[in-house]
């Protein structure tokens, strides 16, 4: 593709014979506009975009020094040359001084011009390739990115590091985390069940999502908090704050709206915050709101208020307002098959909220326990659990000679879903170990072609890319792209010290068609060139 390229000189003998007498598309260049001053090419300079400039240093109304200093200003990476008939050394240095590329002395023969725009062409050319690397490796990259997100953000609102340590660990990874107030934001999507392409559409929904939250990335911070669950951290001033909340929420709803018959999902938003040490305690009250899912599953946006009214209403506590819906076994299932353990705890406060005076009945009491019990073991049966082994797993061992009480029950549910779980997660990780095995072993026999990618790897699997990513994730504590990388990295480092192979052959046998973008890589992550490499480890003979 051909560069652009603008001329500003006050000479019109000189300017049309440039103009007209350089064989602009011969060198790669378009001529794109001219002018005869300064204050003129401005404008046209702005309209224009030229990738390079050629100006007069002396010309009326604006010279070639001011037009430079604005140009550079407005457009850094456009590269100017200045032509002049004054050899003077301070209009030389004025010139290094505004960034410009080459200095030129009139007459300027074309073969002159010709080596200039010809150096300049491969300058710009080399600075757009490295460019590239750079957006693709930052691309690639972006998978790490989310992986230490979800850790900072799990420490952050743990409250397990201090203030400085989350500044200093957020600089270190270039996170910008400065603002005067935050808030987050928790959205849960999953497919349903008994639906053949529901994993297909939540996949499509989940990109969805991404490419709105990424349009504002400047005050949306998306990270990962499960396989499921995704977070968003948005920033803001204090007048702004609220207005960039509903927004959030109001694309999640639009976005998700679309897929319903397809896909489970709920979002909810916290309180806005004016420090970012505060995040944990947002996130506790966060959740609170956030679990109210399992118990209102038709609302799929919650908020504080929708959480407020449900409470008042349960703590009214009279035996005829407790809400049946709680005694479905269906409640206890859902929140089995979705939950987190961490979660456990809320479930079943928010579970037994309304039934305080009603559970000092034996009866009611008893159907309670029996309920949450034939519930869970159900469950964990059809994880191949069988009721002995389960209960073994329980503190309490006989419950009818537990004593009546709210705590003794909460601990006792509590216990039970924790358990259970348990059991889940360890049968998803002995499905998930099966799968990350078959996958390491595809990515051993597969590492060295370029078209290898996760959404490869996860439909070989038969599994979404979504689910893929975070498993693998958990499972390694590294990215799929992160460990892709250093298994080609190995294989490079062992062809260089064990070969006489050159670049670009160890390049193409690790993955890379394009053996400049394999030596960006290797020296993003080694530290050194290829030859740099072999040079040292041969004892500093070169290649």
């Amino acid at each position: 593709m051909a560069l652009k390229v603008f001329l500003a000189e006050d000479e019109s003998v000189v300017r049309e014979g440039l103009r007209d007498n350089i064989p602009w598309q011969q060198f790669g260049y378009q001529f794109v506009g001219e002018a005869g001053d300064g204050e003129m090419a401005l404008p046209l300079i702005r309209k224009t975009r030229p990738d390079v400039l050629i100006t007069d240093i002396k010309m009326p109304f604006m010279d070639g020094l001011a037009l430079s200093h604005i140009v550079g200003q407005e457009f850094p990476e456009m590269k100017i040359i200045i032509i002049s008939g004054y050899d003077d050394f301070e209009y030389a240095r004025q010139a290094i001084q505004e960034g410009v590329e080459q200095y030129l002395l009139k007459p300027i023969t074309r073969r002159t011009l010709q080596k200039t725009l010809t150096e300049v062409k491969e300058k710009i050319e080399s600075e757009q390739e490295q460019k590239n690397y750079l957006n693709k490796y930052q691309d690639d990259m972006h998978e790490y990115e989310q992986f230490f997100l979800r850790t900072f953000f799990e420490k952050v609102f743990a409250g397990q590091i201090p203030v400085q340590e989350i500044y200093e660990e957020a600089q270190k990874h270039s996170l910008d985390i400065n603002a005067p107030f935050y808030n987050l934001v928790l959205i849960d999507v999953k497919e349903k069940e008994n639906r053949k392409k529901a994993g297909e559409v939540c996949q499509k929904c989940y990109e969805e999502l991404m490419r709105f939250l990424l349009r504002f990335s400047n005050y949306y911070l998306v990270f990962r908090w499960n396989i499921d669950i995704y977070g968003v951290m948005i920033k803001g001033e204090e007048e702004n704050i609220a207005e960039r909340t509903d927004k959030c929420m109001e694309g999640i709803a639009q976005i998700c709206a679309q897929y319903e018959e397809e896909i489970d999902w709920h979002a909810a938003a916290g309180s806005p915050i004016e420090r970012f040490s505060q995040l944990s305690a947002c996130y506790q009250k966060l959740n609170h709101i956030f679990n109210y899912r399992f118990f209102e599953p038709s609302k799929h946006i919650l908020s504080e208020k929708q959480a407020d009214e449900l409470s008042a209403e349960n703590r009214k506590g009279a035996f005829e307002v407790v809400d049946m819906n709680k005694t479905n076994p269906e409640l206890i299932r859902s929140f089995l098959a979705k939950g987190q353990k961490e979660e456990a705890g809320e479930f079943v406060g928010n579970f037994l909220r309304g039934m305080e005076q009603a559970l000092h009945s034996r009866i009611f009491w008893d159907y309670t326990l029996l309920n949450v019990r034939f519930a869970v073991l159900s469950y964990v049966a059809e994880l191949g659990v069988t009721q002995d082994e389960f209960l073994q797993s329980i503190s309490v061992k006989d419950v009818q000679k537990m004593e009546i009480s709210l705590e003794n029950m909460r601990n006792y549910i509590e216990d039970m879903l924790t358990q259970a779980i348990c059991c889940r997660d360890r049968e998803n990780e002995s499905q998930g170990r099966k799968t990350l095995n078959k996958s390491l072993e595809y990515i051993e026999e597969n590492y060295m072609r370029e078209s290898l990618s996760l959404n490869e790897i996860a439909a070989a699997q038969e599994v979404s890319p979504n689910y893929f990513s975070a498993m693998f994730s958990q499972e390694m504590q590294m990215t799929f792209v992160e460990y892709v990388t250093r298994k080609r990295m190995e294989k490079a480092r062992e062809l260089l010290r064990d070969t006489d192979m050159r670049a670009n052959e160890i390049a193409l046998a690790v993955g890379y068609k394009n053996p400049h973008y394999f030596s960006f890589v290797f020296k993003k992550t080694q530290g050194c060139t290829p030859r740099e490499y072999r040079a040292a480890e041969s004892g500093g003979k070169d290649e």
